[in-house]
């Protein structure tokens, strides 16, 4: 069975990469677990400094993969274990001893999108295209990100990304904030790599606790957030106005 995540070890970078390149790398049950066993992994490795998370194929994740969504809403605990799966990632990016760099091409929605607020580092490729879809669905948002992009692009922006769900290009991204850096999609990965080379060659200790400080002050509020948005998405993915509407998508 082919992969839906794959680890690569290079020194002291490690790269994951999503590896659903024939549904655009969308999140089901697979992906999700086998990416939180990569992070655990590249975690404990005591040679990597930095995890490059990026996608296979035409984009970097098009979100949660609706044709799963029957399976996640089989009962009000198979949709509460499905939210708390994905909040876990959030998780072990933030609280990660290591840099998280996220290199995004193409599509990147949803809780990928969310995911990718969540990293370190946030380098976009020209061709990117991305939005919160969720509440057009009649879904809420995940990632803790009620709190951590309201802080980083102010809350007007937030609510205008988040309720209305427009699509937006690579340098809209730039302009709010939420990419740190566009670049040629053609030179994404090599940026991404020299970035994490240039990181790791700081002192390792002295990053890690720069991480963790500023995550624990700027995001102080994240572990409210995030029990707010898993108890209002459990209860959004279990309507049936919901599952009628990401079905119709």
């Amino acid at each position: 069975m082919t992969r839906t995540v794959i680890s690569t070890d290079d020194g002291a970078i490690s790269w994951i990469r999503l590896n659903r390149p024939e549904r655009l790398n969308a999140m089901n049950g697979d992906l999700v677990n086998e990416l939180s066993a990569a992070l655990a992994a590249a975690e404990t490795r005591a040679a990597t400094r930095v995890v490059i998370l990026h996608g296979e194929g035409r984009a970097f994740c098009s979100g949660d993969d609706l044709k799963d969504l029957d399976a996640q809403t089989t009962s009000e605990a198979a949709t509460q274990a499905w939210v708390e799966s994905i909040q876990e990632i959030t998780l072990q990016i933030m609280q990660s001893r290591k840099i998280v760099i996220a290199a995004v091409h193409g599509w990147c929605v949803g809780g990928a999108l969310e995911w990718v607020v969540n990293c370190d580092f946030r380098l976009f490729a020209d061709t990117t295209r991305w939005f919160f879809p969720e509440v057009g669905y009649g879904l809420f948002v995940t990632g803790g990100v009620t709190a951590l992009l309201t802080k980083q692009v102010g809350p007007q922006i937030a609510k205008e990304l988040m309720i209305l769900g427009e699509r937006h290009d690579a340098a809209k991204a730039v302009e709010v904030g939420i990419a740190w850096k566009l670049v040629a999609e053609t030179e994404l990965l090599e940026a991404a790599r020299t970035l994490a080379l240039a990181i790791a060659a700081r002192p390792e200790e002295a990053v890690a606790d720069i991480k963790h400080a500023i995550n624990e002050g700027f995001h102080s509020s994240l572990a409210a957030a995030m029990a707010l948005e898993t108890k209002a998405t459990v209860s959004g993915f279990l309507s049936a106005e919901a599952q009628a509407r990401a079905k119709r998508f």
